[in-house]
């Protein structure tokens, strides 16, 4: 950490008023944003996906469980994998306390990997979340919805991912998706965002940007090398990165 300048209050607060200035001018550009993110085109979903939950197999349109609105988290989570991503988790970590806060929004919120729903379930306990978390193992939604690859792209070195053509390294990868259902029941992709654009449920994130080191992440191996399980903080330093966070 560099050595900041150390002033008096008054002068603290004028350099305070002028960040507010562009703090607000941002703001108003998120603002905008937002609506143009609305306003996007939807698309009609025509294929019917089966997931399997605790409930028994479930199409997407029951996952709304009658709202009219769907986030999807897309966890990156392959079968045969002892436990699912921990950049993921760390998402997920985020996720428990705006539930009922969605649901007064008209908002189901479910996450979604391709492990089998009994792994789903085994982590789901050790980690202590109660989110609903489905299986799409026996459906083509992961692919459809470009966050699973199959052998032959990450065979040729590039996969379709964040809307571009670029190397991946894994099967599967992080992402978030919206949908929307009718009074019809006809369901809409309305939004998808993936890379940096997960960030979006790292609250984490927004607050250790209020802080004086920031995320301080510069001097490490890759983006996020510090996060793990939050149940293994104490243990060993984090593994291998399981996902492109850029």
């Amino acid at each position: 950490m560099t050595m900041h300048n150390i002033v008096n209050q008054e002068q603290w607060v004028a350099q305070r008023k002028a960040l507010l200035v562009r703090e607000k001018e941002v703001m108003r550009q998120q603002d905008q944003l937002a609506r143009e993110r609305r306003a996007l085109p939807w698309v009609k979903v025509d294929k019917q996906y089966v997931f399997d939950t605790q409930q028994g197999k479930r199409s997407l349109s029951d996952l709304f469980e009658g709202r009219r609105q769907l986030v999807v988290q897309h966890f990156m989570f392959a079968p045969g994998q002892e436990r699912g991503c921990a950049h993921c988790s760390y998402m997920a970590d985020h996720t428990d306390g705006a539930l009922p806060h969605l649901s007064q929004r008209d908002v189901s919120l479910v996450v979604v990997s391709r492990a089998p729903l009994a792994s789903l379930q085994r982590m789901r306990e050790e980690m202590g979340w109660q989110f609903k978390w489905v299986s799409s193992g026996d459906s083509d939604f992961n692919y459809d919805f470009d966050v699973s690859f199959a052998p032959e792209e990450l065979a040729q070195g590039e996969v379709y991912y964040n809307y571009i053509g670029q190397p991946f390294p894994h099967e599967d990868a992080p992402g978030v998706s919206v949908f929307y259902q009718d009074d019809a029941g006809v369901v809409y992709h309305t939004y998808s965002t993936f890379g940096r654009g997960v960030e979006v449920m790292m609250h984490t994130y927004r607050l250790l940007d209020l802080t004086p080191l920031g995320r301080n992440e510069d001097a490490l191996p890759y983006t996020m090398a510090w996060v793990k399980h939050h149940d293994r903080y104490q243990q060993a330093p984090a593994a291998k990165s399981c996902c492109t966070h850029a």
